[in-house]
């Protein structure tokens, strides 16, 4: 036991034994006073980090705003809880610290420290005594006195701290803003150097007015943690492992990674069942390998992406756990290239794929050569030879679909964002018009927005498109044609290849994209005359026998009835086909499903139901597709449940007569569009045998 100096500083946590003589050091100067093999047997009582190190680190970080050293920056290791202040390139003042007991991570609600680059938002507290008491920024008049208390107090100075780090330590549920993250003086000076906070940052109130007076508001502050939990760098930091990477989604980011030069491997239950073997091999030709689901793949990889289908049950989420990897969600990775780029993120219930296809192509037909991360598979991308829901360009230009089925939409900091509608799909219009208004307050430029009175609150200040005399972007002389549509906007022409009302508001959304970016109107709308379209969004597979077959992804209430509105333009008789999604989804939409369906089929019309579609995990399969049936029927719809699609494609030949049109609806079932091309098959075949 080392007896204190008599002139110590109360405020500075000193080493209580060891070999350093009769004289206790504060910790901080331990270094200096005994040799390496000494510093060792310490190291549980030191700091054994090296600042400079620790600021080579955290410039190398992936989301990092800058690659150079500032003049001016707080660097706090975690590992070694201290804080070290540099001017000039150099240490000049340095402290104890205590971060979170929870460790390091940037979620609401998780008490942990947020990781990575912030700056000082704003400094609160000058000239108030040490120990003066604060709650929620503002002296409550009351002063710590170093009495013993169990509460855990806001002290002497605060700073807080603004993330920089895209869905590090900003936006959505980990901004260090909106979480209250601060650097504070604290009542629990006794455990500095220990985590032991709720995940702000303590000092002792001397060292806290000392960095006070040290710092100005805008100052860089980088918290800097060790071992596994953050996205590596997704170009440079190895290879990136996609569970799932057969979805839509997911292939989209896992090429889009790799067309930029990172390294992707993936794995799919659907590839281990030997299906969809021509999806497996885009992406093998890609470079990115596919392993099976069997957590083998995830084997030196830096980082698994998951989706929010991808459950805590599949082995490559076990493995990972064990290794100790980040776990990225796939609205991370979105998020990240959509921060890193002059992004257009397009959001609402219906039609989104639709609209970025069409910004993708016009911006691309005006040779702007942007990039483009969607859910859809591009009819001029796949006509290249690619999957179709990826594209690297070479502009800074990117467009994604920003997806609000699963609340990832706030996560996004887009350059320019859209809100195209809004009616029920995965969550009620309450919850999605919050995330909306959140996304719409993270655009960095413009909103652009939908003339709906659903929007409305999201109107001020957006530029709104559609056919009523409040939108800026309006569509007059409307012509709407079996195989499309033309229409006038500010005096250009606009035609479209395309069928349909939605269509044209589609295409006005588009349009109005442009304008926000500033193409001019005549330059943007020449691209899309010559629209190739979207997979599965009302795509003519052929006609046989007088039937034409309509291969379309409707899933939803609006989009139902969209395609039904289509097909009734081109077609004497509907005869529908639809496969509901997911027992979730199916569920919370049953009452509004049915109620399209009563609605929009003509009295001569037919629609067949498949069984709900199930992925496979752990959802609660209690009712059935021929559950909805009955309440159709209820309703006088002339509808059926097919218990098979062998037993369908039967129903259908023997029913269809020329004039007919077949429109088979789904989601998420790549082998929902095989079914459509059998059946067409079959017709033909038909006919021929007649």
């Amino acid at each position: 036991q080392l007896s204190e100096p008599p002139d110590a500083d109360p405020h500075v946590r000193w080493c209580g034994r060891g070999v350093a003589g009769q004289t206790r050091y504060p910790l901080s100067r331990l270094y200096a006073v005994l040799s390496p093999r000494q510093c060792g047997t310490l190291a549980h009582m030191t700091h054994p980090a090296d600042p400079n190190s620790l600021l080579a680190s955290a410039l190398k970080r992936a989301r990092s705003p800058l690659r150079e050293a500032p003049p001016r920056v707080l660097v706090i290791g975690t590992e070694a809880q201290h804080a070290w202040w540099y001017e000039d390139g150099r240490v000049v003042a340095d402290w104890s610290v205590s971060t979170a007991a929870e460790g390091i991570g940037g979620l609401r609600g998780s008490f942990k420290t947020p990781p990575g680059w912030h700056r000082i938002q704003r400094k609160v507290g000058d000239g108030a005594e040490s120990g003066t008491i604060f709650v929620s920024r503002e002296p409550t008049g009351e002063r710590w006195t170093g009495e013993t208390r169990a509460d855990d107090l806001i002290l002497t100075r605060i700073l807080t701290l603004e993330g920089l780090e895209p869905t590090v330590n900003q936006g959505g549920e980990r901004d260090s803003l909106e979480r209250f993250i601060y650097l504070h003086g604290t009542n629990q000076e006794d455990s500095l150097g220990q985590a032991v906070s709720h995940g702000c940052v303590r000092f002792s109130n001397q060292a806290v007015t000392d960095l006070f007076d040290r710092v100005r508001e805008g100052d860089l502050v980088v918290i800097v943690a060790p071992g596994p939990g953050e996205m590596p760098d997704p170009i440079a930091g190895g290879r990136f492992h996609y569970a799932g990477v057969g979805g839509s989604g997911m292939s989209a980011l896992a090429q889009f990674q790799a067309m930029r030069g990172g390294s992707v491997s993936g794995s799919d239950r659907g590839f281990d069942r030997a299906e969809r073997d021509d999806a497996r091999a885009r992406l093998e030709r890609m470079g990115i390998s596919i392993a099976a689901q069997d957590g083998s793949g995830v084997e030196g990889a830096s980082a698994l992406v998951v989706s929010t289908a991808v459950e805590e049950s599949v082995p490559d989420v076990a493995a990972a756990r064990r290794l100790e990897l980040p776990i990225v969600h796939r609205s991370e990775m979105l998020a990240l290239w959509v921060a890193s780029m002059r992004s257009i993120a397009i959001s609402g219930t219906s039609g989104k794929s639709t609209v970025v296809a069409m910004v993708f192509e016009a911006l691309r037909g005006s040779g702007r050569d942007p990039s483009v991360i969607t859910g859809g598979e591009l009819v001029c991308l796949e006509e290249e030879g690619l999957w179709g829901n990826a594209w690297s360009g070479g502009s800074d230009l990117l467009v994604v679909e920003a997806d609000e089925s699963d609340g990832s939409l706030v996560r996004y900091r887009p350059a320019l964002g859209v809100a195209l509608n809004l009616t029920r799909d995965h969550k009620t219009e309450a919850e999605v018009l919050t995330m909306f208004e959140q996304f719409r307050n993270r655009t960095r430029d413009r909103f652009v927005c939908g003339e709906a009175d659903a929007l409305a609150s999201l109107h001020p200040g957006s530029l709104l498109f559609g056919f009523g005399e409040r939108a800026e972007v309006r569509a007059t002389d409307v012509v709407l044609e079996a195989g499309g549509s033309a229409f006038t906007v500010n005096g250009t022409r606009v035609t479209l290849p395309v069928p349909g009302r939605h269509n044209v508001e589609n295409a006005l959304a588009a349009l109005a994209v442009g304008l926000a970016l500033g193409v001019p109107l005549a330059e943007f709308a020449a691209p899309l005359s010559r629209f190739r379209g979207v997979g599965r969004r009302f795509q003519s597979l052929g006609t046989a026998r007088g039937v034409e077959v309509i291969d379309d992804f409707a899933h939803n209430p609006a989009k139902i009835a969209a395609a039904i509105d289509t097909a009734h333009r081109r077609a004497r008789r509907v005869l529908a086909v639809f496969q509901p999604h997911g027992y979730g989804p199916t569920r919370f939409l049953r009452e509004d499903l049915v109620e399209t369906f009563c609605n929009t089929l003509g009295p001569e019309d037919r629609v067949w139901l498949l069984e709900i579609f199930y992925a496979g995990g752990t959802a609660v399969r209690d009712f059935s597709a021929a559950d909805l049936v009955s309440d159709m029927a209820d309703a006088g719809t002339a509808a059926e449940f097919a218990t098979s699609r062998e037993a369908l494609i039967e129903r259908i030949t023997a029913e269809a007569t020329p004039g007919d049109l077949v429109l088979v609806m789904g989601a998420r079932d790549p082998s929902l569009t095989e079914f459509a091309r059998t059946l067409l098959d079959r017709l033909g075949a038909a006919h021929a045998s007649a």
